[in-house]
């Protein structure tokens, strides 16, 4: 469906300057590491500043892959959600939970501070806020991270992605939050299944978009 991040980004730039138009109030917020790469393409289209927002998965016991939930920040502030569904199969303890939170925490505080390169953080108060990702499948992190933008006091928020399954845009939109996908394929699977070329994106990579697109 998509060459790679850089097509999908430039496709999805088009499609939210239609949507936005000229708008310098914007400020595009990208999740790393992939959806920097997205995102530097939107800010391109939009003549927007560009920053990072970090989330992270919160891993289940001895399988850090398997999601039990996610968390982001907010100045500081921790925004959890938990999957209390996969928490009650698994049987994971609430001391875990609270451990993998605060390991979670430092892990987002690290690499803020890294990517950023000692820049403050783009304000977002009162601007149209785009949060953007390479794809969303279950959307556990994004929802983490859009709650965490919202404590930021935009004007609006957008969450924006190349492809998502049309169920989880269904879900974004009973919690309020607008999700715009190009594409909303069904049966979905993973994000990776609709890119050519999903090659894992480095630190450095992130870095040099932030970089090369952020205001001052």
């Amino acid at each position: 469906m998509f060459r790679d991040r850089e097509e999908a980004g430039r496709l999805l730039g088009a499609h939210l300057k239609q949507k936005l138009g000229d708008n310098g109030e914007a400020v595009v917020l990208g999740i790393p590491r992939g959806g920097v790469i997205v995102a530097a393409q939107v800010v391109t289209a939009l003549g927007a500043p560009l920053d990072v927002t970090v989330p992270r998965k919160l891993g289940a016991p001895d399988n850090p892959e398997l999601a039990v939930g996610a968390l982001a920040l907010a100045d500081g502030e921790e925004i959890a959600l938990v999957d209390e569904r996969t928490v009650r199969v698994l049987g994971v303890p609430a001391s875990y939970l609270e451990e993998e939170i605060e390991r979670q925490r430092k892990e987002i505080l690290r690499r803020e501070a890294a990517y950023r390169e000692g820049r403050a953080p783009e304000p977002v108060e009162g601007r149209i806020a785009v949060l953007v990702d390479d794809g969303i499948a279950t959307g556990l992190t994004a929802r983490a991270a859009a709650r965490a933008v919202l404590r930021r006091s935009p004007r609006e928020l957008l969450v924006a992605v190349p492809v998502a399954p049309p169920e989880t845009v269904r879900e974004f939109a009973a919690e309020g939050l607008r999700l715009e996908a190009l594409e909303t394929p069904s049966p979905f699977g993973a994000v990776g299944r609709f890119y050519l070329d999903f090659r894992q994106v480095e630190d450095e990579e992130v870095k040099a978009a932030l970089r090369a697109h952020r205001v001052g």
